[in-house]
């Protein structure tokens, strides 16, 4: 039989204890707004999981824990685009990981997904009884009371580490702390070096290609010990587009109005309307339909202005550019755009879906912050 409900009602933890004691086979879905999460289980045991969240993809994992660098995984994205195939299996084609490396990393990443899971504050799941693996599942076996114990303590911690630094919008910059850097190890060393050039939490966690957990961790020592310090904070409303502000409430009423921009050609106006839906109601099924068909949209649209294989570079002074209140999302987008790697290079190594990531892009260039300067003819 199965269960379904919010994480207001059921917690992670109590999910994962019925489904271990129950002996259960099946998969576990989480939804929260367009982000989507399954845990596979046999007989109560974890065997796998898998995620939409373009920021928990294999490339994004292998260039967090040292694995691979952006370069490397953009020359591996760039043969699969060509050749197909699957990524890790290019990657030790080219040399750059051997096969046990890929078989690790991938079993680090089924728990990343899992444990970021217990951060979560809003969430709706179901649990399917007996639905069939995917046959290409990768196969871990875990017990869920391992897991249970490490997501209490990360939730334990994160709550200890919010006591320093409020939110991802918290803005840090370098403290009066005579902690010599060369003390610090180089994963934080890169970090204050973020926090140098005063980046807001979620930032920093692009940049590294971390998860939201370990970056607090690293910054909250810092911040304890002086090195770093809490700037303030990026306003609540920062990232929210200005078309949401004044929006109906109801999902009938939001999904009318993405129904009409999107009849009337306005990809683009209509998937913030359709984020919105699936924030507050993530199984919406026709919510997740016009995500798609906004989100296919929208590329079609750019890709008719840009080509995948121009080139672009920033053309607007620094000085000008912090006027422009980028968010996280965006700077990230912009600081890795040199001047070589062409659109779809720069995709490949962003963890944000396609359709977002052309969107930044897009802006980037009506905004006059960057230009195509060697687009194919």
């Amino acid at each position: 039989m199965g269960i379904h409900g919010t994480l207001t009602t059921m917690s992670v933890s109590d999910l994962l204890q019925f489904l271990a004691t129950g002996r259960k086979t099946g998969t576990l879905k989480f939804g929260r707004g367009k982000v989507v999460k399954e845990i596979y289980f046999e007989n109560g045991i974890i065997v796998g999981a898998n995620t939409n969240d373009p920021k928990e993809y294999l490339g994004q994992v292998l260039i967090h824990y040292g694995k691979a660098t952006e370069s490397q995984l953009q020359v591996a994205m760039e043969v699969q685009r060509k050749s197909g195939g699957r990524l890790g299996e290019i990657l030790v084609a080219q040399g750059f990981l051997t096969a046990e490396g890929v078989l690790e990393i991938l079993r680090i990443r089924t728990l990343d997904i899992i444990y970021d899971l217990f951060i979560w504050e809003n969430a709706q799941f179901e649990f399917y009884d007996n639905e069939r693996l995917p046959e290409d599942l990768i196969r871990i076996e875990v017990e869920p009371t391992n897991v249970i114990m490490e997501g209490i303590y990360r939730m334990d911690e994160l709550a200890r580490y919010r006591t320093l630094i409020p939110s991802d919008r918290a803005v840090l910059e370098p403290g009066e702390g005579k902690r010599p850097l060369s003390q610090l190890s180089n994963e934080v060393r890169q970090l204050f070096d973020f926090v140098a050039r005063r980046m807001s939490v979620a930032e920093i966690c692009y940049n590294m290609h971390a998860s939201a957990f370990e970056v607090y961790a690293q910054l909250f020592e810092l911040v304890s010990n002086g090195t770093a310090r809490v700037a303030g904070e990026l306003p609540k409303g920062f990232d929210v587009p200005e078309e949401l502000q004044d929006l109906p409430e109801s999902a009938s009423e939001l999904l009318w109005l993405a129904r009409r921009e999107l009849k009337d050609g306005n990809a683009e106006r209509a998937l913030p309307i359709v984020h919105r839906v699936l924030f507050r109601e993530p199984k919406n099924s026709e919510a997740q339909e016009l995500l798609s068909q906004a989100e296919q949209e929208l590329i079609k649209k750019i890709y008719v202005q840009l080509s995948p294989h121009a080139v672009p570079q920033v053309a607007m002074e620094a000085d000008k550019m912090v006027e422009q209140q980028l968010g996280p999302q965006e700077a990230f987008v912009l600081s890795r755009i040199n001047g070589k790697w062409d659109i779809e290079s720069i995709l490949s190594i962003c963890p944000f879906r396609e359709a977002d990531s052309l969107r930044m892009i897009k802006n980037l260039l009506d905004g006059g912050i960057i230009i195509i300067s060697n687009a194919p003819e």
